[in-house]
């Protein structure tokens, strides 16, 4: 009797292990495995171990989102990236993407949206001095078209259009100060919904004006997503500005953006630089970032603004 039982577990036990259960070859492959930065990200550390098919994205994506992930662990401060796949809508993330900073230049775009929006439905005309700002603001990143219209057109009530329209669920007034398109904060989140709601539903006459707006940036803002390269045809709204918190003052360094056929990816990096770090650091960082997801050569050649 007791010699059928051992038999009969024998018996169980190898089963077992053909199915792929404790002890078998194929025991932890296929999809199940997920990076703590990716979202459906299997690891990719090891080339050897990418089997295409078994994750979000192929080996050829998860290998460089290892070496983007590298280099965001080796930057001082704090960096976030969230990369999204409008095709497949797949979404890569590294670092804290739900942590809001200073917004800089990037709410820019917001605004931007906004005017569109209002002039479309006849609720603002926008005259020539009015699409001269726009066009500054988005092109050179022209801190008083910025204002200009701003004050024209009420901007503290554009707040909740961002927030409930555009999907900036993280968007506050920093504390302290008045309410200001300069006194934003927002996180990596945020400025996806912001490009994800650009791309995907605004009419197609405000969005064609917008993306190539975003291709045709100045050499000021020749960095960040731009730094995916040209033959990805990116477009971006980058933000430079030194901030005074965290004790000491700072630099912050974002882009939000896009990049490959048809705009299908989403780009955004946010960078809250310690008070040691220069403008030129963060710029450099976010840039080489975008060019290591891309496959772009890395030092990625940028212009400081």
């Amino acid at each position: 009797m007791r010699t059928r039982f051992c038999a009969a577990l024998t018996m169980v036990l190898l089963l077992l292990a053909g199915c792929g259960g404790p002890g078998s070859p194929a025991a932890g492959a296929g999809a199940g495995a997920r990076s703590a930065t990716g979202a459906g990200l299997a690891p990719a550390a090891d080339p050897g171990s990418c089997a295409a098919g078994t994750a979000d994205w192929d080996c050829s994506w998860q290998r460089r989102f290892a070496d983007a992930t590298t280099l965001l662990a080796r930057q001082p401060g704090r960096m976030a990236v969230v990369l999204q796949d409008r095709v497949t809508r797949s979404v890569w993330r590294a670092g804290e993407t739900g942590s809001a900073t200073w917004t800089a230049s990037t709410i820019k775009l917001a605004i931007a949206t906004n005017l569109l929006e209002r002039q479309r439905s006849g609720q603002i005309v926008l005259d020539a001095a009015d699409l001269t700002n726009l066009t500054e603001m988005l092109n050179s990143s022209s801190n008083d078209a910025a204002t200009a219209l701003w004050d024209r057109y009420d901007g503290p009530g554009m707040l909740d259009r961002f927030r409930t329209g555009y999907g900036m669920s993280g968007l506050s007034v920093a504390p302290g100060y008045g309410v200001f398109w300069r006194h934003l904060f927002c996180t990596a989140e945020d400025l996806r919904n912001l490009m994800a709601y650009v791309l995907e539903k605004l009419p197609t006459g405000d969005r064609t004006y917008l993306v190539n707006a975003l291709r045709a940036v100045a050499a000021n803002q020749h960095w960040g997503v731009w730094a995916a390269g040209p033959a990805q045809l990116p477009g971006n709204k980058d933000g430079w500005a030194f901030k005074p918190d965290n004790n000491p003052d700072h630099w912050v360094t974002h882009t939000v953006g896009f990049a490959g056929p048809g705009e299908r990816y989403i780009v955004v990096v946010m960078d809250e630089l310690p008070g040691s770090s220069s403008m030129a650091d963060g710029v450099h960082a976010v840039s080489d970032l975008v060019a290591l997801l891309f496959g772009a050569p890395t030092p990625a050649t940028v212009e400081l603004p």
